[in-house]
């Protein structure tokens, strides 16, 4: 059964199954873009630092020095799965009213891209139990972290949690968070590899990726930061959130930095249009027009 849990804490729960993966000692270039696990000393100076991203910079650095491999944390394997008897792959036709075309593991699997990690997209579109566990437990060799999700409306959502929870010890919870659904977390398989199911409306995927994928994927990078940046600004308009909830308001900056809540919150439009999130706790209902609202900054060079 699916319980209540608020948003940091359930953050808390899903960092605590995805730890930083194992130090290996790679080549120069297969270096580049991982995390430093350790940290590069030269006559007792600090010249990189354990949990940098190692980019051209670093890589020039160490080579420099006569290095030809750095100690990282790996990029980590995420394999991407979509499941449901309703989803149709792009370009095909929607054969009925109730089919919809699958757009959250396109999204998921470029979205883990950008954040350092190697992502496997599935094509094959699971409809049965038996074809999603086929696939998950092909996928296990491969992965360091599996993300599935499903059809709108949790409709696929029985699914997927039945077939993780034979495979391991599974949890779904119910984040206090607008625009969201159920999810379910655990490990699976004979490795114990971390897999997570997201929702399937796009809207709700999209700031599970943000809020709950995200941070993972960097702890296991090994990164120092695991959080967007954010800081207080006053807002020039009320913004409206919803009593026990979680509200994380799409936003843009205008040029001349002040902050714009993009309208029609409900279209999945404002999802590539946004640069930023207004956050309103779940205690909070209304931050009225002058009064200061925590911004999270989806473009680093915004904040």
């Amino acid at each position: 059964m699916d319980q209540p849990i608020s948003v940091a804490q359930f953050q808390e729960k899903l960092l605590e199954i995805a730890q930083p993966l194992a130090p290996l000692d790679l080549p120069l270039l297969d270096a580049h873009g991982a995390t430093l696990a350790s940290n590069l000393m030269v006559d007792d100076q600090l010249l990189l630092q354990s949990g940098d991203r190692i980019g051209s910079t670093q890589i020039g650095l160490a080579a420099s020095l006569g290095l030809d491999r750095l100690p990282c944390r790996p990029h980590p394997r995420v394999v991407i799965i979509s499941a449901g008897d309703d989803l149709v792959e792009p370009g095909s036709v929607l054969a009925t009213e109730e089919d919809e075309f699958e757009s959250n593991s396109w999204f998921l699997t470029t979205f883990v891209r950008e954040i350092g990690a190697h992502a496997f997209r599935v094509h094959t579109i699971p409809e049965t139990q038996a074809a999603l566990k086929l696939i998950v437990e092909d996928q296990l060799v491969r992965a360091d972290l599996i993300v599935i999700s499903g059809e709108s409306n949790d409709e696929s959502f029985d699914l997927i949690n039945s077939v993780i929870s034979s495979l391991g010890e599974i949890e779904t919870v119910r984040p206090n968070l607008a625009e969201s659904g159920k999810h379910s977390f655990g490990l699976i398989g004979p490795d114990k590899t971390p897999v997570l199911a997201l929702p399937g409306e796009p809207i709700g995927n999209y700031l599970s990726a943000e809020l709950f994928l995200r941070p993972m994927i960097l702890k296991m990078l090994g990164y120092r930061s695991i959080y967007r940046n954010s800081k207080k600004m006053k807002l020039n308009l009320d913004a409206n959130g919803s009593a026990g909830e979680a509200n994380y308001l799409r936003a843009k900056l205008s040029e001349n930095k002040e902050l714009v809540i993009l309208p029609e919150q409900s279209s999945i439009a404002t999802i590539s249009t946004a640069d930023c999130l207004i956050y309103i706790s779940e205690k909070v209902e209304k931050i009225e027009k002058g009064e200061s609202a925590e911004v999270i900054f989806l473009i680093e060079e915004s904040a």
